[in-house]
């Protein structure tokens, strides 16, 4: 459960942070927008760091999964865009990916 609550965690901190460049570079936002965003991408890499893994790069490799997830999520809450059903559909073969990555990880 810690790496799921983890996960969640950091993939909203990553979203939120390249989301505050991407409203920087592209939308006109202010340029204290990147100091939220830098803060919170080390508050994504903090939190990323606390999933069950035995290895940093299993972590990252499960963790892709949550953020594509995170990432059509956002899509819909915050820039107001329905996924579409394919997009739907590639979260969810991700999320499968990442399960079994870490199912894979906590059988060694």
């Amino acid at each position: 459960m810690t790496s799921a609550l983890a996960f969640a965690g950091a993939a909203l901190a990553e979203i939120a942070g390249c989301f505050a460049f991407w409203a920087w570079a592209r939308n006109g936002a202010p340029a204290w927008w990147l100091l939220a965003g830098l803060a919170s991408l080390a508050l994504f890499a903090a939190l990323l760091t606390l999933a069950e893994a035995d290895a940093a790069g299993r972590a990252f490799a499960a963790y892709g999964g949550v953020y594509i997830a995170a990432s059509l999520f956002w899509l819909w809450a915050v820039e107001g865009q329905a996924p579409a059903a394919t997009d739907l559909a590639g979260a969810a073969l991700c999320l499968l990916g990442a399960g079994v990555i870490l199912a894979g990880a906590s059988s060694r």
